[in-house]
Order: structure tokens, then C-alpha cells, then sequence
């Protein structure tokens, strides 16, 4: 089941730059998957094939939904290891260099509340708050 099955609204629209875009060698970097809550949306991006120590991600989340992920994939062609150097002949993981990675969430946020987690397989995990005007349910009718 595709997203547009699930909910054809959901779909997002991602941007990518840098490597995230050439997308030739590797697992893909850049696919996003968007979870919604009452309260909250959670989204996962793709960085696969890349640690933590790895890459230097910064994710900014506007009120609107819209999120921006930036960083630079580091570890190319030079491996290290405590007494040896490799220098990579085939290279099947993701190529070192800047990426970018853009997409809306399905609502306005409150980018304050928000929880990020770069897991140990690759994938950015993000936990954010829908924005809720004070008084006011979900549903948009005044509290009682």
C-alpha cells in the first residue's frame, strides 16, 4: 500500500540537493515518511548508510510545517581504522557531500515541542507538536 491509497493529502512534496539528489550509488537518502497523531506528526528521513558520528544534520521546523534538513555526509574515499588506511575502490554506501532535504508536514506546528532522534540505522526520527490555539479543540470549536 502506497501513501496515495492511505491518504492521497499526505503525499509530500521533497525537495533534494547535493548527494540526497544523485541518489546514484547506495541506499537512498532523502525518503520521508509522515506519521499523524491528534497532537502531533512524527516524520523519518532516510540517511541511510550514514552514522551519527558521520554526518552533521541540522533540522529546522518552520510554525507553517515546513521542515528543512541540512548536513554533509563525511567518510569518502579514505577509510581509517586504528592502524590502517583503505582507500575505497567500490563504493556502494552514500557518497560523502553536502545534501539538502525539504518537505511540508500536513499542518502548522509549534517548532519549540519538537523531539529529534538519529537512529543507529540511518533514519532521522522527528516528534513534533501540531500548533493548537489555546481554547480552541481540534475540531475548531471553542472549549467549554
Amino acid at each position: 500500500m502506497n501513501v496515495e491509497e492511505c491518504n492521497p493529502q499526505l503525499k509530500p512534496v521533497v525537495v533534494l540537493t547535493g548527494t540526497a539528489k544523485e541518489g546514484r550509488a547506495g541506499p537512498p537518502v532523502g525518503l520521508v515518511d509522515i506519521g499523524v497523531s491528534e497532537g502531533a506528526y512524527l516524520f523519518r528521513v532516510a540517511l541511510s548508510g550514514v552514522r551519527s558520528n558521520q554526518c552533521n544534520v541540522k533540522c529546522r521546523i518552520q510554525r507553517d510545517g515546513r521542515v528543512h534538513l541540512q548536513g554533509v555526509i563525511t567518510g569518502g574515499g579514505v577509510l581509517k581504522d586504528s592502524s590502517s588506511v583503505y582507500e575505497m575502490k567500490v563504493q556502494q554506501l552514500c557518497p560523502s557531500g553536502p545534501f539538502t532535504i525539504s518537505f511540508n508536514l500536513p499542518g502548522p506546528v509549534d517548532p519549540r515541542l519538537s523531539s529529534a532522534n538519529f537512529r543507529s540505522d540511518g533514519i532521522l526520527e522527528v516528534v513534533v507538536r501540531k500548533f493548537r490555539i489555546p481554547g480552541v479543540m481540534p475540531d475548531g470549536f471553542p472549549s467549554s
